[in-house]
């Protein structure tokens, strides 16, 4: 979905350096009925750490992108670059 993505990566603009959890992403959507998104946002989420356009932790640990991570994780911006 899309409009998720450009969701999480506009979380990770406004959160700068601090994490956020998935969950916060689909209840500013989508707040009646965030829970019915869960399924969605943890598979956009997991594309996107598996494209390298966000990092997804869970106890601050970079997770496995290959298997689908149980329970809490948290989702940030990549760390920036010096130039």
């Amino acid at each position: 979905m899309e409009v998720l993505r450009v969701a999480i990566l506009d979380f990770c603009r406004r959160r700068k350096n601090n994490s956020f959890c998935p969950s916060e992403v689909v209840r500013q959507l989508y707040p009646e009925d965030w829970r019915h998104f869960m399924p969605e946002i943890q598979a956009v989420m997991m594309d996107m750490y598996r494209e390298g356009l966000i990092r997804v932790t869970q106890q601050n640990k970079p997770i496995d992108p290959n298997q689908l991570p149980i329970g809490p994780v948290r989702i940030s911006a990549l760390p920036q670059k010096p130039i």
